[in-house]
């Protein structure tokens, strides 16, 4: 078997391809969807730019995006909400004193306290503020709506020690 021959053609391909993935393993997801590409058939032509997500554990503005993505989610299947999840998710990430403040807030407004609504958001974006105090202050602007008719809310997510939420308000504490 020679250098040009279609077999050592395929096996060259097949060690790169494999190669690839377990680097993809060692780097994570974002390299891991590179790997991915490399394997498969050509992609169509798209008129939009690949979408990225990338964050840093401990890092607040990851933190807060993370929990609102998932909490979104759990939420946001109006035929089947996964609540059970909801609430994991509020236990996991939420102080247990703010989780009881914000019980309250719900119970005056009835609405979801996390989300400052009583629907679900189509869109959301995390943004870092920066420090405050001992924590630091992450904005969650919520887009309510579609096309022409949205709705946007901007929040103040509050981050202390040990990266658990202290606060949700609709005004910064900067």
């Amino acid at each position: 078997m020679n250098r040009k021959s279609p077999a050592h053609r395929r096996l060259g391909r097949r060690a790169a391809v494999a190669a690839g993935l377990v680097l993809a393993v060692g780097l994570g997801v974002s390299t891991q969807v590179s790997a991915q590409a490399a394997v498969h058939a050509p992609a169509k032509a798209s008129t939009t730019a690949p979408q990225s997500v990338s964050g840093t554990p401990g890092q607040a503005v990851t933190r807060v995006a993370d929990f609102y993505g998932a909490y979104i989610d759990a939420k946001g299947d109006y035929t089947d909400p996964d609540v059970p999840l909801a609430t994991a998710l509020r236990n996991h990430y939420l102080t247990p004193d703010f989780a009881k403040r914000l019980a309250a807030w719900e119970e005056k407004n009835e609405a979801d306290g996390v989300l400052r609504a009583q629907n679900v958001p189509a869109q959301w974006t995390a943004t870092d503020n920066g420090t405050v105090g001992n924590g630091h202050e992450v904005i969650v602007t919520l887009t309510f709506g579609s096309g022409e008719t949205t709705q946007k809310t901007k929040l103040f997510v509050l981050v202390e020690r040990y990266n658990h939420i202290v606060d949700i308000d609709t005004t910064s504490t900067r």
